[in-house]
Parts: structure tokens; C-alpha cells; sequence
């Protein structure tokens, strides 16, 4: 059987869904398991959370897997943004009021780093590009007074690899920082290992709305092993995590990842995820077996943009090594946002960031309807 079979509500088979690398399709075990969720709190009312706690953990254990950790490192959340500013309010921002980042992150982390700049925080923005050297120069940026880094590894604009993030992860290391990595366009599309990464001291983040198809309400915070921390921003779940209280004055905390925990939350997001991080498994779908897929069909994708030998002030395939692209094909194009207006009245789902058209794949497509989604870009682009 195809793959598309299983995810029949979304209509896979009959769509030209290359949202991929925004907002995979869900499996069809999503929506079962949606409605389980309203069906245990029916029947248990508050006694739901017992329920809830068990499919939380089968949701740590699936982020743990991806990311080659322990799921006792693993914090849950709705989303990135609630981990991330959690995370920030947890630094000794004090005595080290340097950040460190990059020009080519995603908007909730831009926003809230040009906003804290304003509040007088130094903010140290490295450009993206050349990405071949971003890690050492993030690595040279890096001081006794810098709290934190704060970097992708798959730039969400173009799905370039950034790589040596471990020179970044050392440098931290070497001048007691902190270093956060955004994997969101990382995982479940390209095979992530903390330990092979050479990131076994950095806190993760990442989320399943595009790559892992667990939809909204699944995000993550990877917190290194025998870090103990004390964010400001804290949820009252916290206080009765089942974890060793670190010693402190005044407000308790749990020790490593629980002391991220938040509040009450939709614990039907976690019904959703739970069952599709076992269809996963159960279809045989690694992280490795996803890669494969993915770099055929963009490799496919690639070539048959670049067939149509366009001229390059028109459109032009964003250019890096085929083993750098991450999950999806940038094509850099003048009327970028016209044309995804165009590609979405024509059937064919996609979206632009700027002047980037951004292509996704996803393993339930076809290769004829890669095909036929170019087809529809060609007659766009030279009517």
C-alpha cells in the first residue's frame, strides 16, 4: 500500500501538498487518537491527567529518539516560543548581558532578541552567510560575557545545513555560556545526534508542526544532562514534577529538564503525537529513511526546476551542495509572492518567505505530482 493511503483525511493522493517543510499532512491515527482524548475526558473529567501524563511521556520518549538524548532531558511545550523565553529567563542576563546569534533566524527569536535589545541587552547579530563559516564565526563571538548562542541548524529561510555547530558548542563550553539550537527544520527530515553533533552540552529546541506531522501544541526543549537551572518564566507544573527539588531560596525547583514545565495545556495534542510517533515506527519511517526520500524528491525537484533554464534575474534555484539541503528547495525569484498567490489558485500548495518561493516535499507524495507542481510553476513563470 502507499504511503498516501494512510493519510486519507488530507487528501494526499489528490493534492499538490508541497507544504512539507511548514505543515506536513497528518496520519489518519491523529484524528483517532484526537478524539480519545475527548473520550478519556468525558469519562475521567479531572482524572484526564493521569491519562494525559502517559501520552506525554510517549511523546518525550519519540522527541528523545530523534534527537539521540535520554527523555529525561526533554521538557514539553506548546510551543517553541514558550520554551525559548523560558530558557532566556533562566540566564544570568546580569552579569552577562551579551546574545549571540545570526541574521537568518526564525521570527519568534528574532522578534523577541530585537525587542530585548531595546531593553539595553547586547545583541550580536553574525550574518548567515557564508554559511560554511557561520559556526566559526559564531564560535569568535563568543566571550565571558555572553549568556547565550542562539542559532538553527537548518536555516528556515533556504534549508541550508549549518555546519561545525560543535566549534560553537566548545566555545560556549570554554567561556561558561549557554548554547540554544533550533532544530526545527532539522528534525525528522535530517538525522540529528547530540552526541555525533558534538552538542551534548547544548539546549535543544524544536517542535512536530512541520517535519514529525504531530501538529500544533508539540514542542520541545532539550536540556543537557547536570544542568540545573532556574527560569524565571515558571510554570506551576513544575512544582510537582517528580524529580530531586534543587536547594534554593524562596521558589523550588525541580532539577533538569522538569524545571522547564509549564501549565494547564490541550492534552489532546499529545493523544495526536503519541499515536503518530508509533504509526511512524510502525511504517518503518527513521529519520534516515525520511532523508532518503527527502533528498530524492528534491533532487527531483531541483533538476526539473532547473530544466526550464530560466533566466536568473527571473528565477533561480537557491545554490549548496545537495548533501547541505535540508528538507525543502528554495527558489530565489523577483515575484516570489506572486507566484505562490498563483501556484495556490492553481491547486499547488507552497509558500514564500521575501523573495524565496519555498518548495516542500513531503513521503506520501508521488514523483508525478512533484512533476505536475513544476509543470504549473513553468507555465507561470514564462506566461
Amino acid at each position: 500500500m502507499h504511503l498516501s493511503a494512510y493519510y486519507s483525511r488530507f487528501r494526499v493522493s489528490e493534492r499538490l501538498l508541497l507544504t512539507g517543510h511548514s505543515h506536513q499532512a497528518w496520519p489518519d491515527v491523529g484524528f483517532e487518537a484526537q478524539q480519545q482524548a475527548w473520550l478519556d475526558a468525558a469519562e475521567f473529567v479531572d482524572d484526564k491527567w493521569e491519562k494525559a501524563e502517559v501520552q506525554a511521556q510517549s511523546v518525550r520518549a519519540g522527541f528523545a529518539r530523534l534527537l539521540g538524548a535520554p527523555a529525561g532531558e526533554i521538557a514539553l511545550g506548546q510551543n517553541t516560543y514558550e520554551l525559548v523565553t523560558r530558557f532566556l529567563s533562566a540566564l544570568p542576563l546580569g552579569e552577562r548581558p551579551r546574545l549571540v546569534t545570526t541574521d537568518g533566524e526564525f521570527h519568534s527569536l528574532r522578534r523577541q532578541l530585537d525587542r530585548l535589545a531595546e531593553e539595553r541587552l547586547e545583541v550580536v547579530k553574525v550574518h548567515a552567510r557564508p554559511v560554511d563559516t557561520l559556526g566559526d564565526r559564531l564560535a569568535e563571538n563568543v566571550t565571558g560575557r555572553t549568556a547565550a548562542v542562539l542559532v538553527s541548524s537548518v536555516l528556515f529561510e533556504t534549508a541550508e545545513i549549518v555546519p561545525d555547530l560543535s566549534a560553537v558548542a566548545a566555545a560556549c563550553v570554554h567561556h561558561g555560556s549557554r548554547l540554544l539550537v533550533d532544530a526545527y527544520h532539522h528534525l525528522n527530515v535530517v538525522p540529528f545526534d547530540v552526541m555525533t553533533l558534538g552538542l551534548e552540552s547544548a539546549f535543544v529546541t524544536g517542535g512536530g508542526y512541520k517535519y514529525c506531522q504531530l501538529g500544533e501544541g508539540n514542542c520541545f526543549l532539550r536540556v543537557p544532562p547536570g544542568v540545573n537551572l532556574r527560569p524565571v518564566l515558571t510554570g506551576w507544573f513544575a512544582e510537582f514534577a517528580e524529580k530531586e527539588q534543587t536547594a534554593a531560596d524562596g521558589v523550588v525547583y525541580p532539577s533538569g529538564a522538569a524545571a522547564f514545565m509549564g501549565a494547564t495545556y490541550d492534552p489532546g495534542s499529545h493523544y495526536r503525537a503519541a499515536a503518530v510517533f508509533d504509526f511512524h515506527a510502525q511504517q518503518g519511517l527513521t529519520a534516515q529513511r525520511l532523508r532518503d526520500i527527502n533528498q530524492r524528491q528534491t533532487w527531483l525537484l531541483k533538476t526539473r526546476v532547473e530544466q526550464l533554464d530560466l533566466d536568473p534575474a527571473v528565477a533561480e534555484v537557491v545554490a549548496m551542495p545537495h548533501e547541505r539541503r535540508g528538507g525543502f528547495l528554495a527558489i530565489r525569484a523577483s515575484r516570489a509572492q506572486a507566484l505562490r498567490a498563483a501556484l495556490h489558485h492553481r491547486g499547488v500548495r507552497c509558500d514564500a518567505r521575501g523573495t524565496l518561493l519555498r518548495l516542500g516535499p513531503a513521503p506520501y507524495l508521488r514523483d508525478d505530482q512533484l512533476g505536475e507542481a513544476i509543470d504549473i510553476l513553468a507555465e507561470l513563470i514564462t506566461s
